[in-house]
């Protein structure tokens, strides 16, 4: 801490360190620098960018695709694929898929969904409710 300096006295300081004059927070009053060699100031930057964009976890939402008709072992397959991305921390599209006649009762589709959301109900939350887009009806599941 040096303490307020002119603008060439802040200057010469810096050269007679060696080191460059680098100003920190240009629209304080007055503008706060620093004495610092700036080539390894940038490269100290770079490093915690870096470090912080290795810890994001980027979110993905993963799609899975039931019928209305399928089977009990089918479904638990399904079921344990959705809990893995689940726990991976990824978001789960649940799309029913209509068929022909199968649109004429689309409440077999809902009670399937309503079984998928009370199954994942411990790890998983709704975040979008079963809803029709044209013949198929979708939900989204994300991690609790």
């Amino acid at each position: 801490m040096v303490g307020i300096l002119g603008r060439n006295e802040a200057l010469a300081t810096a050269a007679e360190a060696g080191l460059d004059l680098v100003e920190i927070a240009p629209n304080a009053d007055p503008p706060v620098c620093k004495v610092l060699d700036f080539g390894k100031y940038k490269y100290e930057e770079q490093k915690k960018k870096n470090e912080a964009r290795k810890k994001q976890k980027i979110i993905e939402v993963k799609e899975i695709k039931l019928r209305p008709t399928i089977t009990d072992h089918d479904y638990e397959v399904k079921k344990r694929s959705m809990l893995k991305f689940i726990e991976e921390g990824d978001k789960v599209k649940v799309t029913m898929r209509f068929r022909g006649r199968e649109l004429a009762h689309q409440e077999f589709g809902m009670d399937m969904l309503m079984r998928v959301k009370d199954d994942l109900d411990d790890v998983a939350k709704v975040e979008q409710m079963p809803r029709m887009e044209g013949r198929q009806m979708t939900m989204v599941v994300a991690p609790r």
